[in-house]
């Protein structure tokens, strides 16, 4: 049985929205990642519920057309995806940014290997405020690591 059995997707992408706001909100998370969509149109929907909810949780967004893809997550997930990020310090999203240039950066030069590549997947999990335990095991079990 599928998840979402019963339920239209949009409905299920503005209960999921709420949940990473919430998370954000009450301080859980400093960054958090909606569920990746498809299409840009499919996402493009969801922006007056999204703008609504952000400030309902005293949140803000970032629609991402070329998410970061780690180490931390198959990179299937991400890749050729379109979602949204939640946060609320300018800081958390500015870090983002920063993250995703390093990264471009050290891949432009070669050097995106190793402690590097690690590096750039623990930053990651961190800015995702999940514990070192999790940021372990994800990349552990990760079968599906970015061919760069």
């Amino acid at each position: 049985m599928e998840y979402t059995e019963g339920m239209d997707s949009f409905s299920f992408d503005c209960g999921m929205i709420d949940a990473y706001n919430e998370t954000v909100a009450l301080g859980v998370k400093a960054l958090a990642v909606s569920r990746p969509l498809d299409r840009r149109e499919d996402r493009e929907a969801l922006i007056p519920f999204v703008h609504e909810n952000c400030r309902k949780h005293q949140t803000k967004l970032y629609p991402e057309d070329d998410p970061l893809i780690t180490d931390l997550v198959p990179a299937g997930q991400y890749q050729g995806k379109f979602l949204f990020l939640f946060y609320r310090a300018d800081h958390v999203i500015e870090e983002y940014i920063r993250l995703k240039d390093r990264k471009k950066a050290l891949v432009a030069s070669g050097a995106y290997f190793g402690g590097n590549r690690s590096r750039i997947a623990w930053e990651y999990g961190r800015l995702l405020s999940l514990p070192e335990e999790v940021i372990r095991t994800l990349i552990a079990e990760n079968n599906d690591k970015e061919q760069v």
